[in-house]
């Protein structure tokens, strides 16, 4: 494995400069920083063929990635997750090509894994032995597994509501495990104090620059799963929005590396739930920022973020691939998960769903066309939010036969 093409950290905010050798974490202005690439040098010596001989995970695209030695890399084999047709829900929707981007089939069961396989390989790489972040739970379970592969010590806050099934991850990993009673946006305040009243790494979403390196390798995918490709239109629910972020620089990336047509992005759309839709709220006022949602609340957990730290980088993917903001309700979001469940064996996380409702939406509104190609992430597996559908169905006894079954001929 060659060397990293990364050259610096810059600030998103204020262009500030800051080397990538040793441990960042905000800008001092209080802004998130992301990592620079020397793509002009890279573009001279690596072509897309060049892949086809790599590893079937996110690490084959190594030279976009900021970790230095493959000695410090901690992988669970992350990476490189189906695009899927979705051809009968196509049908229904009136979208004639309509792709899922499965991301529940990634370790850990969702997304989150990516952000933890780069964000604790560059800490590993950084000398880093503690950790803190507050997180709804996915990220926090990731993050937890992979710093015990590490041997790095993670302290995560969880909300109150978060799943137990998420929670028992995290708990099973030995990390220390607190519950707060409140939202993430509290689970916040904690884990910054205790960054600075214990000397630990705080990756918190943007507070470190490498969670949305191991997140935009889902954009590299994409475009290399539709042969270098760009789609139209990708939907993603955001909470944080770190992944609409971060797909959007990857094809930033590839633009500058001339893989992909330079005079075409996919037009981004950030998905959220009528509970708690600060993003969607901004752009339909037009902002820049986003303001505190309060009192948030939505069965989709993993967007319930009242305030992100990167919404303006979230509005700026949007406004400048001409795309959207869209809020969904809880009811009609459990509505479409049971579809696609039965429609096309996908068992999508509720975040997923309101992904796909929102397509519904914009198809049926017209702002979405029904020729063009259509990318929908889902973020997570829907297994990870279990509740008690199914729990009152028929029993049988040993012995006893199936008397009828109304749905068959």
């Amino acid at each position: 494995m060659t060397h990293s093409y990364v050259t610096h950290l810059s600030c998103s905010k204020c262009s500030e400069v800051y080397p990538s050798d040793r441990v960042q974490q905000l800008c001092i202005c209080g802004a998130p920083l992301l990592v620079n690439y020397n793509l002009r040098k890279l573009a001279k010596v690596l072509k897309q063929d060049d892949l086809l001989k790599r590893n079937h995970d996110l690490w084959r695209y190594h030279e976009l990635l900021p970790v230095q030695d493959a000695q410090n890399i901690v992988s669970l084999g992350e990476g490189m997750t189906p695009l899927l047709p979705m051809k009968k829900l196509g049908s229904d929707m009136d979208i004639a090509h309509l792709y899922m981007k499965d991301e529940g089939m990634a370790p850990t069961g969702t997304f989150k894994a990516r952000g933890a396989a780069i964000g604790v390989s560059k800490a590993n790489e950084l000398g880093v032995k503690g950790l803190v972040m507050p997180t709804n739970g996915n990220a926090g379970a990731a993050w937890s597994l992979y710093s015990s592969r590490a041997g790095i010590q993670a302290v995560i806050i969880i909300p109150r509501d978060a799943p137990a099934l998420i929670r028992s991850e995290v708990a099973s990993a030995g990390s220390h495990l607190f519950i707060v009673n409140g939202l993430i946006s509290d689970a916040g305040k904690i884990a910054a104090k205790a960054a600075a009243d214990f000397h630990l790494y705080d990756v918190s979403t943007l507070k470190e620059p490498y969670r949305i390196e191991g997140k935009k390798t889902m954009g590299f995918e994409i475009a290399e799963q539709l042969n270098w490709e760009t789609p139209d239109i990708i939907l993603y629910p955001a909470g944080g929005g770190v992944g609409l972020i971060a797909i959007y620089k990857a094809f930033k990336e590839l633009q500058k590396l001339g893989w992909v047509d330079s005079r075409k992005m996919p037009r981004f759309v950030a998905v959220q739930a009528e509970g708690c839709a600060p993003i969607v709220k901004a752009w339909e006022a037009k902002k820049k920022e986003s303001e505190f949602w309060p009192d948030s609340r939505t069965l989709a957990f993993g967007i319930n973020v009242p305030k992100a730290l990167g919404d303006f980088l979230v509005l700026q993917a949007i406004y400048e691939t001409n795309g959207c903001a869209l809020a969904v309700k809880d009811k009609e979001i459990i509505k479409e998960q049971k579809n696609i469940i039965r429609e096309e064996g996908a068992f999508v996380c509720p975040e997923g769903a309101a992904a796909f409702l929102a397509a519904r939406k914009l198809r049926e509104s017209g702002w979405m066309k029904e020729d063009e190609r259509v990318i929908i992430i889902n973020t997570g597996m829907g297994l990870k939010y279990m509740n008690k559908e199914g729990m009152d169905l028929p029993v049988l006894q040993p012995g006893d036969s199936i008397k009828r079954l109304s749905v068959l001929p």
